[in-house]
């Protein structure tokens, strides 16, 4: 649509433990394959000419079928399956003013790609992406009685992040909270804090960002540690680091405090763990000790909900995972939802984010490029303060080409300027020509992460010692994906693809392998359950990536489970 004002990560606020009310639930929904509900105007609710005469409509807000949001329309109902493109939602709701100087934020956790807002005949704003938040101000718009309308438009494009091929399914919908969030005109939009990197563990950095710029004190608080500090506020921004020596948090031991800013007529608070993560030379260290990462990537897909999870689909997966030896979790292929990290801080397990910057995206297109730079700025901003999250990854799988070399170098370099506390990877591939760990990126990244398929797509398994042998990296390296099809139930020997022995010898001699190399410093298999995948269509696979240790449901482990679980518990 024209003069489309898209909502990025200038937008946000800070949100946690704010009080908020949930607009999830029924709404009324329309599939809109030509996106009439856009070319036609029909957020403007014109039923009358200028002389009063009704005018015939395409539509009946409150006659549509109806859905429960939030959910992905392709598990919400049989005829919806496969479908790719967009569709509207609309529902009423009641506005009441509690104070005279508040504003409203209409907060959509996640909507798959295009959302587009529209309230009381008014559009609102667009925001891109289909994993990070979006936050839009409606103050200005608000009646008591309003009729809001969603535009969701999960329709694939080559010049998006990720682009038109992926290898998981491209789920449509709203698909994470709704919520309203009352702040103060001056409200805080940001809060950061963390461990003062490199400085013996007895100093926090605190940032603190307003929505207007304006001098003023914000004040800490963290009662556990006896901490009560002003921050000073000028041009709207303040920052502050000061001596303290909280406990240390680990996945062996997660310790949270509770940390509550106060500026003006606004609060928020926040639970909060304080480690450092650096690198030496070829090591990991988490709080000054080498610490090798026993990992496994993760999709956010669900076998009932899509990427719909519950904290009890969330929790499955976290213990799954410590199940298996696991002290830390690849969170592929895009940013999951916020409380994943939040509950990783709870339960104790290392997180690896990433960008969708996945396969061939159009590196020489500056709009790729800014909408890859916002989903960064919006996915840092949300998870700052998690102390779970080690890796800020900024793609996976791509060739190394100079354009490539541009887009993702220049976001490496910012995710080093936004966050000074956490290392920053890529999932690169080996140079195939010279079978080497050895891609330009790395020259940006504090690890390299490389996605290595010996056994499996590449069924010489002489290749893979070669393939150490030849390199010499100067950074520690984690084996970002490693892995075999198996489908669940399915038997066999070792060399019959797609059985699940031909996958637990596969991850059994990959890992008598891996544990030889002094630079390798983690692992993330791929992957821990099976995920639909519309590129799959083999007996076994059956439009899934049946790369999973577990089934797609998660009620069955495979071989391969057991395999992996009796490697990590030798290097506890």
């Amino acid at each position: 649509m024209d003069n489309e004002v898209f909502i990025g990560s200038e937008n946000m606020i800070y949100d946690r433990f704010r009080e908020k009310e949930s607009l999830n639930g029924t709404w009324h929904y329309a599939v809109d394959q030509y996106n009439t509900f856009l070319s036609g105007k029909w957020y403007e609710e014109n039923l009358y000419d200028e002389n009063g005469n009704t005018l015939p409509v395409d539509f009946s807000f409150d006659e549509w079928d109806t859905m429960t949001l939030p959910c992905c329309w392709n598990t919400a109902a049989p005829e919806f399956k496969l479908y790719d493109g967009s569709m509207d939602f609309t529902r009423k709701f009641t506005y009441e003013k509690q104070r005279e100087d508040e504003r409203v934020i209409l907060k959509i956790g996640a909507c798959n790609y295009y959302c587009r807002v529209f309230l009381n005949r008014k559009y609102i704003g667009t925001h891109k992406g289909g994993n990070t938040p979006a936050y839009f101000d409606i103050t200005d718009s608000l009646e008591r009685e309003n009729r809001i309308h969603i535009h969701a438009d999960s329709m694939r494009r080559e010049e998006q992040v990720p682009s038109a091929v992926t290898d998981w399914f491209n789920y449509g919908g709203v698909y994470r909270d709704i919520e309203l969030i009352r702040v103060p005109k001056l409200h805080i939009k940001d809060f950061r804090i963390a461990l003062e990197p490199d400085s013996g563990f007895g100093k926090i950095r605190a940032f603190v960002k307003l929505s207007e710029s304006v001098a003023g004190i914000a004040e800490l608080t963290i009662s556990e540690l006896d901490v009560r500090v002003d921050i000073p506020i000028a041009d709207g921004t303040g920052e502050i680091l000061f001596d303290s020596t909280p406990e240390l948090w680990s996945p062996e031991s997660p310790r949270l405090y509770d940390v509550t800013l106060r500026c003006g007529n606004d609060e928020v608070r926040d639970r909060v763990g304080f480690r450092e993560i650096r690198i030496r030379g070829i090591e990991i260290l988490l709080n000054g000790k080498p610490i090798f990462l026993r990992g496994v990537c993760c999709h956010e897909d669900d076998f009932y909900h899509g990427k719909t999870l519950t904290d009890d689909d969330r929790l499955i997966n976290i213990r799954n995972a410590k199940d298996l030896g696991c002290n830390f979790m690849r969170a592929a292929h895009y940013p999951h939802s916020e409380r994943m990290a939040q509950q990783c801080d709870e339960e104790g397990l290392l997180l690896w984010e990433e960008l969708p910057v996945y396969w061939g995206v159009m590196f020489g297109n500056d709009g790729t490029r800014k909408d890859a730079e916002n989903q960064l700025h919006e996915l840092i901003t949300r998870d700052f303060n998690r102390a779970s999250v080690i890796i800020w990854s900024v793609g996976n799988e791509n060739f190394d080409t100079d354009e490539r070399l541009k887009f993702m170098g220049g976001l490496a370099d910012t995710a080093h300027e936004l966050d000074r506390t956490r290392l920053v990877s890529a999932a690169c591939l080996a140079n195939f020509a010279k079978n080497a760990i050895e891609d330009r990126l790395e020259q940006k990244l504090d690890i390299i992460g490389l996605n290595e398929y010996m056994g499996w797509y590449i069924a010489d398994w002489s290749k893979l010692p070669e393939l150490f042998e030849n390199s010499r990296p100067e950074k520690p390296v984690i084996i970002s994906e490693f892995g075999a099809d198996a489908y669940a139930g399915h038997h066999g020997t070792e060399n019959d693809k797609g059985t699940e022995e031909c996958q637990a010898y596969i991850i059994e001699r990959q890992t008598e392998e891996i544990a030889k190399i002094g630079y390798i410093k983690g692992m993330s298999p791929w992957i821990l359950n099976d995920f639909r995948s519309p590129r799959r269509t083999s007996a076994y696979q059956r439009y899934f990536n049946t790369k999973g240790l577990l089934s797609a449901d998660r009620t069955h482990k495979k071989l391969a489970f057991s395999v992996l679980q009796k490697f990590y518990l030798t290097m506890m």
